[in-house]
């Protein structure tokens, strides 16, 4: 990971956002509500720009911040997000009226791992964004990647977890499961027969996997 320096002096040369995406930030972080790291999610958006991700698939929703920034980013996306916590669900909705592009998300309420059926009526999918509970990361790819389109890509966060997956010794039992499943998932993902990824350690680390080609 980036030292502490450098991932200020990074994040301070990155613009202001619109007033709500940063009353947003302030919202998150006063509550402990976690969103995308700033590096994140702007190297996220830079790979779908290049991308031109016309139609988007984000499992986990939280507060709906992230995918505010892809509208605002891609203001002709179409983006499908999922969440299951009732009080960040409606936190999401009241952000995402406010913005102008309310008609551009469309939020699936539920567990990610039980609404397949209903994401699935809007694929094929352009990317997929995964950011949700990471002991479920493998189960959320695996369900959702049948519905990727054959170029496209899935973009996974929190994969470095704060560096903890490179540390032998976490004092926590709760964070040291976590930390393993976290890194069963980098292993099983580096490794994986009908992908191509890389990790990139901006943010709290983002791996990017494209499908290979027959």
């Amino acid at each position: 990971m980036l030292n502490e320096k450098l991932h200020s002096y990074i994040e301070g040369l990155i613009p202001e956002r619109h007033s709500l995406l940063m009353e947003m930030e302030s919202y998150a972080n006063e509550h402990h509500v976690p969103i995308m790291e700033l590096a994140g999610i702007e190297t996220m958006l830079q790979i779908l720009r290049i991308r031109g991700a016309k139609n988007i698939l984000e499992v986990g929703t939280a507060i709906g911040y992230s995918a505010l920034r892809i509208a605002f980013a891609l203001p002709d996306s179409n983006i499908i997000t999922i969440e299951r916590d009732e009080e960040r669900i409606q936190l999401a909705k009241e952000f995402i009226a406010r913005s102008d592009y309310h008609e551009n998300i469309f939020l699936i309420e539920g567990d990610a791992l039980d609404v397949e059926e209903r994401v699935s009526g809007h694929a094929p999918y352009d990317v997929i964004f995964i950011d949700a509970a990471k002991g479920q990361y493998q189960k959320f790819f695996e369900i959702y990647s049948k519905y990727l389109k054959a170029d496209g890509l899935i973009i996974t966060d929190n994969v470095l977890f704060k560096g903890l997956v490179a540390e032998s010794e976490i004092d926590s039992k709760r964070t040291r499961n976590l930390v393993k499943k976290i890194d069963q998932f980098n292993r099983w993902l580096m490794n994986h027969k009908d992908f191509d990824t890389v990790i990139l350690p901006v943010g709290d680390g983002v791996a990017i996997s494209k499908r290979r080609g027959e």
